[in-house]
């Protein structure tokens, strides 16, 4: 096998050395198609290879905690990445031998391969090997029109096609099975970045799935004519207010009930001249204005140190924009008080008009409701926010938006 692997490899580098512009559009799309084969042929032989080495043991001989892990660092592939491997890898190995078959020969597509294999265990399980078989071959000839998502919408009435009688008893043992399949697969990665940030990426089960839809939804859509976020920051920050929320409830476990605490760390002198940055627990360093917006709606400890590091001066904890104080902004605005935007109290963030730095009393005449994206949005912008002669919000564009600076109001929400 090794000497048909080299004789592969060299093959394939001296296509890649092959100039793709003086091919023919015929070509191009031969050459696609070839390469696609191929992929899926050498898939076919990875597939097995890591089943025999999981097989062997070979992982935890080599001191790895599992397969996937191994994999992670002998092939540098993100664990989840790994993780689909063995699965696919042990699925297609108890799969019929013609799901094999038709990966080697390039039939079907790695992930076609994996719905094929998984409707080939369910349809054994509850007609047994011979319908299963059936069921392979009907599923390799849709996989040469249909996509894999399509592929196992149909695999889910495959016995429909080749077993009528069995076809209701297959489908309960079917919808059973996914369930299954998706309470083992669902997870949630979460990796650091640089600067503080995380990347996600999981699988989430379909009641979860419904959760979260239903959840960020209704936050995720244009928050009005201004809003220039693209849709996937509008999920990062609807994702963010839902955890707002969750924080807002007092019910989660210890540790998890309250709203950020935000501990400043500057000398003097920057603090008097409004320019510190923050620093959080865990050692990453706010600008400016982050730690202004954070500080509208968070529980605030203040602490000065001297030169030498000695601490000079930390300040008592006080909540902010609470209980009654809150009670009457919602009362007053109704919602976020931006022009245009419709989001509701439970989204909001109240914010300081004249910030607490600055000497800005916590008192009604002085805090303005704000959701998620407009808090962020009048922090990093020129927006002036100010109450009108009755007593309610109104903001004043910068002059390049217009150049005439009339006041704006929301009317959206009713007033009260």
């Amino acid at each position: 096998m090794i000497d048909e692997l080299a004789r592969a490899e060299a093959a394939v580098a001296s296509c890649a050395d092959a100039a793709a512009w003086a091919l023919s559009e015929r070509d191009l799309i031969a050459a696609l198609d070839a390469t696609h084969r191929l992929q899926q042929r050498l898939a076919a032989v990875q597939l097995a290879v890591v089943r025999e080495l999981d097989g062997r043991g070979t992982a935890v001989a080599q001191g790895a905690s599992s397969m996937a892990v191994w994999l992670r660092d002998r092939l540098r592939l993100d664990v989840s990445a790994t993780r689909r491997l063995v699965g696919l890898a042990a699925s297609v190995d108890v799969a019929p031998p013609a799901v094999r078959e038709a990966l080697a020969g390039g039939v079907v597509s790695v992930e076609q391969a994996r719905v094929i294999a998984d409707t080939a265990a369910t349809v054994s399980a509850s007609a047994g090997p011979e319908v299963a078989d059936k069921a392979v071959g009907v599923l390799v000839e849709w996989a040469g029109q249909f996509d894999p998502t399509l592929l196992r919408r149909m695999g889910s009435r495959i016995l429909d096609h080749v077993a009528p009688d069995l076809a209701d008893a297959a489908a309960a043992a079917a919808l059973a099975a996914e369930a299954a399949r998706a309470a083992r697969d669902r997870h949630v990665t979460i990796s650091e970045q640089t600067g503080g940030r995380l990347r996600l990426s999981g699988t989430l089960d379909a009641e979860a799935a419904a959760l979260l839809r239903a959840a960020i939804d209704p936050l995720s859509a244009p928050a009005g004519p201004d809003d220039a976020r693209c849709a996937g920051q509008r999920r990062h920050d609807a994702l963010a207010d839902v955890c707002r929320l969750a924080l807002r409830t007092g019910e989660l476990p210890e540790n998890g009930g309250d709203p950020a605490q935000v501990v400043v760390t500057t000398d003097y002198d920057g603090l008097t001249r409004q320019l510190g940055t923050g620093t959080l627990d865990v050692g990453l360093r706010l600008t400016p204005d982050t730690v202004r917006r954070l500080a509208c709606d968070a529980a605030v400890l203040p602490a000065v140190l001297g030169g030498a590091g000695q601490a000079l001066d930390v300040g008592r904890q006080r909540r902010l924009i609470t209980g009654p104080l809150r009670r009457a902004l919602v009362l007053r605005a109704g919602g976020c008080a931006f022009p245009g935007c419709d989001r509701p109290p439970r989204w909001c963030a109240a914010h300081h008009i004249r910030h607490w730095v600055d000497g800005g009393p916590t008192s009604l005449d002085n805090a303005v409701l704000l959701c998620g994206h407009h808090h962020r949005h009048v922090h990093r912008t020129d927006w002036v926010v100010r109450l009108g002669d009755d007593g309610h919000p109104e903001f004043v564009p910068p002059a390049w938006l217009d150049p005439g600076q009339r006041p704006r109001r929301n009317h959206y929400h009713r007033r009260t």
